[in-house]
């Protein structure tokens, strides 16, 4: 994706309701879309959190003197679970048992906390406990994609479960012997179910993908919402999008024909 596209739809995307627009107008997919304002989110999230807490008791008086959960969390910009932790701690409940609220909705006796809750819950589509599923379920089927791809070439490897307690960092997929991606020697594959972009990127580089090279040699990371175009990686370190999946491995020598890869 473009750098200039991508800001534009970076900068669109400021409420769940967006996705759906922004996918007509653009022809877009939503999945896409959801996965880009997840990010977006939870970077917003990280960097407005201690502002809002630091509200704390005027969000619980605004909650009190009436006013939705969800509509403060919009005029905080904020996550609504997230906006409800910090009113309902204001109001003495702990963690756990905002937690236990927010699971169990159906179990919350006053009718207005109990509807508000289900509200901001339903809402949420990347703090609650249903879109965090969704969340974990995403990268779990980028992990089986690639695990099938590899399978269907032939490539034989060891997966972070196999090599648990070995190395203090392992790639989702630790290759026996290495290949050829475009020129690339390949020896690790990384599985992303996100969007490369730079703060991506640059987040995954800092927390694993040096580390894979440190320990591993080259390898490549696999952005399966894609990523903006002409991002740059330090040596060692190859990108693709879902098009890899379209390559197909000579066994006999483990290379992959070149320009067949979106490298």
């Amino acid at each position: 994706m473009r750098l200039s596209e991508y800001r534009e739809i970076y900068k669109l995307l400021n409420f769940p309701e967006d996705i759906k627009i922004i996918a007509a107008e653009k022809g877009l997919d939503e999945e896409l879309l959801t996965v880009i304002f997840t990010q977006k989110t939870v970077r917003e999230t990280t960097k407005r959190f201690y502002l809002v807490k630091r509200n704390a008791d005027k969000l619980l008086r605004d909650w009190k003197d009436g006013k939705s959960i969800l509509s403060i969390a919009r005029k905080w910009h904020f996550s609504p679970v997230l906006t409800g932790l910090i009113i309902f701690q204001a109001n003495g409940f702990s963690k756990k048992q905002y937690w236990n609220l927010v699971k169990n909705p159906e179990l919350i006796n006053d009718r207005r906390t109990m509807k508000e809750i289900m509200e901001i819950v339903r809402s949420d589509i990347v703090y609650s406990p249903w879109a965090t599923e969704v969340q974990y379920k995403r990268g779990e089927w980028g992990e089986n994609r690639l695990r099938s791809w590899l399978n269907s070439q032939g490539i034989t490897y060891k997966t972070e479960r196999d090599l648990r307690g070995e190395f203090p960092k392992t790639p989702d997929c630790l290759l026996d012997k290495p290949i050829k991606v475009n020129g690339w020697k390949i020896n690790w594959i990384e599985s992303k179910a996100t969007f490369g972009d730079t703060v991506e990127v640059r987040k995954n580089i800092r927390r694993q993908l040096s580390a894979y090279t440190d320990l591993f040699g080259e390898g490549l990371v696999v952005y399966w919402f894609g990523y903006i175009d002409g991002i740059e990686c330090p040596d060692g370190i190859a990108i693709a999008d879902s098009s890899f999946l379209m390559c197909n491995c000579d066994k006999s020598s483990g290379i992959l024909p070149r320009n067949e890869a979106s490298i």
